[in-house]
């Protein structure tokens, strides 16, 4: 581990013992699983009714989710498995991340190669080894027996859903051959390759995928087709443990993500500087504008300051003072141009690629995961020999500094390319705990997702969760310095208001597709939160 990795980790830590947990209550009277796909769900909850924990279930449901939603996640990307062990009453975060290959070198020379399609965009997988390590030290059942459900999925096939093939005629012509022959020439999806890596890995887990038979062919395919995956970077690949980041916030504990994902810092800046605002004694008008306005402030120190801790030092952008003083520059008749806040520009980005699950199980053991290969379809480029479609990740990088990413990020040297580095990320899988009730909470949406978390929490904390989730969505993340907003974000009143404070309002698709539970902590009581926009479903086991 790195220098500043240690000492970001032991920050996080010294905060969590001093901000003890509230205690979980009365286990709920069944489990539940929620995710995107319902076949994914069947998967998860398979594993709860064969005596499965909520891990157990968080694997199956992860290795599905990489089957029928090749779009959104998979093993060839990664994501964040945020936890709470009830029987050690711990939360802990499972980073797997995927890493940049030595071979991209350092910002200079990335800048020179596609950060987007094609297989020098993929960083080293981190999926494998987070469901590995998940299984291995949390779970219950074999892990043969977690990799039944997607391993039928890829050898028996599936049928492609709606949402999948609108993915898939938009990135069809960047595909390589070996994708196109199998996402473009059936509606039923058959992937024997991808089988058979999940054969292996059922039988020999990570040392298979990092260090055997898949890592071969995985370079081969690299090596044939220009990519930068070695043998030596997916034999250094490590699943990294780390504390969340604990937000308290009105009677309320938020904990979240923390880096390489951005989202809770992100929160816990945002969360500060509404310490003395009461949001709900506020007029709808007001309530949004202060919200933009810590967004904007926010996401201008994500992408100034942030990235792997284990290369740079984090400056302390949670001091109260600070905080308290980037609330006072919050003017409530006017919006304050991004140019007068100082430090250098940022930009927006959207998506409803990466996918989202939550688990509960009757023990109290809970997971958030978010995954991702990035982009829809990742790289474009599906590895013949292992089936894996591969992310682009490197897109996340600064690879262009003063130019946007993908979801339109420019982003500071805190986030340049470094070999072994992991790039930083919006997913933010979360835990909102209340006097009385529990949301595990999360959503895909590139760095939409933060402000998306944001306003579920804001709707869970108001008692109003369905209109968190489905209610119309607004974001603001410095630059370009605009709002954007889905239809029913706002009423007339309410856009004409900010308008008139200065506000830029843009108009923008639905985004987004999250996936929620409610625990009723007292009763035991549990309800699937599922966002309208996409196909998700919740089950409960008994």
């Amino acid at each position: 581990m790195m220098k500043y990795d240690r000492i970001w980790c032991c920050f996080a830590l010294l905060l969590s013992l001093c901000l003890p947990l509230p205690a979980m209550a009365t286990p709920p009277a069944e489990g539940m699983v929620v995710a995107a796909d319902s076949r994914a769900v069947d998967a998860g909850a398979a594993m709860l009714a064969e005596g499965g924990n909520a891990f157990d279930a968080a694997a199956a449901t992860a290795l599905a989710l990489g089957v029928v939603e090749p779009g959104s996640s998979g093993l060839g990307g990664g994501g964040f498995f945020l936890l709470y062990i009830a029987k050690e009453d711990r939360y802990v975060m499972l980073d797997a991340r995927e890493t940049s290959p030595k071979l991209a070198g350092h910002g200079e020379l990335f800048r020179l190669r596609s950060s987007m399609d094609g297989a020098q965009s993929a960083g080293v997988p981190g999926l494998a080894a987070g469901v590995d390590h998940l299984l291995g030290r949390y779970g219950r059942l074999s892990r043969s027996r977690v990799v039944r459900p997607a391993l039928r999925l890829a050898r028996k096939g599936f049928d492609v859903s709606p949402r999948l093939q609108r993915m898939l005629a938009w990135r069809k012509g960047a595909m390589n051959d070996a994708e196109r022959r199998v996402f473009l020439t059936s509606k039923h999806v058959v992937q024997p390759a991808l089988a058979e890596t999940l054969q292996r890995f059922a039988r020999g887990g990570a040392d298979d995928f990092y260090r055997g038979a898949t890592a071969g062919r995985l370079v081969a395919d690299m090596k044939r087709d220009g990519g930068l995956i070695r043998e030596a970077d997916l034999a250094d690949y490590r699943v990294i443990e780390r504390q969340p980041q604990v937000i308290d916030f009105q009677g309320y504990r938020i904990v979240a993500a923390s880096l390489p994902s951005s989202g809770g810092i992100t929160l816990a800046e945002i969360f500060g500087m509404l310490k003395h605002d009461h949001l709900q004694e506020l007029s709808a008008l007001d309530r949004a504008h202060l919200l933009i306005e810590t967004m904007k402030r926010a996401y201008r120190d994500r992408n100034h300051y942030l990235g792997d801790p284990g290369f740079i030092a984090i400056p302390d952008l949670l001091d109260a003072k600070r905080l308290a003083a980037m609330r006072a520059t919050i003017d409530m008749a006017r919006a304050t141009p991004s140019r007068e806040l100082g430090l250098w520009s940022d930009s927006s980005g959207a998506g409803q690629d990466t996918t989202h699950f939550s688990v509960v199980d009757r023990e109290g053991n809970m997971v958030s995961a978010t995954l991702s290969i990035n982009y829809p379809f990742g790289a474009a480029y599906l590895s013949p020999a292992t089936g894996l479609v591969m992310n682009d990740e490197m897109d996340d990088f600064a690879t262009r500094p003063g130019q946007p990413n993908a979801y339109g990020l420019v982003q500071g040297r805190a986030n340049a390319v470094a070999p072994g580095k992991r790039m930083l990320s919006s997913m933010t899988p979360s835990f909102v705990i209340g006097p009385e009730r529990t949301l595990i909470v999360g959503t895909p949406g590139g760095s939409r997702i933060i402000s998306m978390v944001l306003l579920a929490t804001v709707g869970f904390m108001a008692g109003d969760i369905e209109q968190g989730v489905n209610g119309g969505r607004f974001h603001h993340q410095f630059q370009p310095d605009l709002v954007q907003y889905e239809q029913g974000a706002f009423t007339p009143d309410v856009a004409k208001g900010l308008r008139q404070r200065g506000h830029v309002l843009k108009k923008v698709r639905t985004y987004g597709n999250m996936e929620a539970i409610v625990w009723q902590r007292q009763s035991g009581r549990l309800k699937a939160v599922v966002d309208h926009r996409g196909e998700g479903f919740g089950r409960t086991v008994r």
